[in-house]
């Protein structure tokens, strides 16, 4: 089985910081979204990947390489951005008659995944929405097969909201139902969209059954985003390094401190994570992510995340800061 991981999107919702950097590799927890996926994937057993690149696309492949060169990667380009139905029926020539696993790069689940591989059926993971119109969403019967998919109903007959995984064996049936939508412009909110190939799946004939998973983290935003540190800062258990003090600094757990930071006369925490080499003097940091290379400097910052190569000189309640910015609020 190979894992696809589509990661071209532009990140528009988490501007400025994916003018510089792609969303995937947003520091989350004191890893990145991406390190994260792949991470359960690799302890399902799973050893080959396709990424689906674009903007951007040459940083994911360096990170990627760099990291986890025990891993078969392939890197397949999507220079016009139409949607996940578009970008998955690039890789069909990498993939060829294998089953697929396909998880969304922006999202994080939390589910047995051993077991979904190892499902005799097609598989969607699908979680409980308060309102689905937002989502891609099922329609199961008694029996737990899905018997028709919908991507952003106006009227929902559902409120299972697919979470962005889904388990392929069928692979031929999903490529041509992609090349079909994509010859017949067949589009849904003026993209090609995976949900209409899985309803054209459905149609002739292919089972998918769905399965629930117990956590959704949505990456997609900044508040998301910073929810979704907090969650698994906790999670993970993460604090600061006992045996690197820092001087005259309080540290409030949850927090992740990466290597070579430089923290003093500070008060750090809780729900922090800090990339490395970052510089912090004369500062209050909660609730917040902070890139790395950044200088910060008499802040007060919460529900805030820095870029990396930051520079804060001042004082902020609140900030939304890309990479490569300078910044004097005194």
């Amino acid at each position: 089985m190979k894992a696809i991981i589509p990661v071209a999107g532009a990140g528009t919702k988490l501007r400025p910081h994916t003018y510089t950097q792609p969303k995937a590799l947003i520091p989350l927890a004191g890893r990145t979204i991406l390190s994260i996926i792949i991470d359960q994937l690799v302890d399902a057993g799973i050893t080959e990947f396709v990424f689906v690149v674009g903007y951007l696309g040459e940083k994911i492949q360096h990170y990627v390489e760099k990291k986890y060169p025990q891993l078969t990667c392939h890197f397949v380009q999507q220079n016009s951005r139409e949607g996940t139905g578009h970008a998955l029926s690039l890789t069909r020539d990498v993939v060829g008659n294998d089953e697929v696993l396909i998880v969304l790069g922006d999202t994080i689940c939390e589910c047995d995944f051993k077991e979904v591989i190892a499902a005799p059926y097609s598989m969607l993971g699908l979680k409980k929405v308060d309102d689905p119109r937002n989502f891609g969403v099922a329609e199961l019967d008694e029996t737990g097969r899905i018997t028709r998919v919908v991507e952003k109903p106006q009227i929902p007959k559902s409120n299972l909201a697919l979470v962005g995984l889904y388990k392929i064996k069928e692979t031929q049936q999903l490529y041509e139902c992609l090349q079909s939508n994509i010859d017949n412009r067949i589009k849904s909110h003026d993209e090609f969209q995976l949900t209409d190939a899985l309803e054209c799946m459905i149609e002739h004939g292919v089972q998918f059954n769905g399965f629930k998973v117990s956590n959704w983290f949505d990456c997609g935003r900044k508040d998301t985003l910073l929810e979704t540190n907090a969650i698994l800062l906790k999670k993970y258990k993460l604090a600061s390094n006992p045996v690197l003090p820092y001087e005259n600094t309080i540290i409030i757990p949850p927090v992740s401190i990466g290597e070579g930071c430089n923290i003093k006369n500070a008060i750090i925490g809780p729900n922090v994570a800090i990339g490395d080499n970052t510089v912090i003097n004369y500062s209050i940091v909660k609730d917040s992510i902070i890139g790395s290379f950044s200088n910060l400097y008499e802040v007060v910052l919460k529900a805030s995340l820095i870029g990396s190569d930051a520079n804060i000189r001042g004082l902020s309640q609140s900030l939304n800061i890309g990479d490569n910015t300078e910044i004097d609020l005194g």
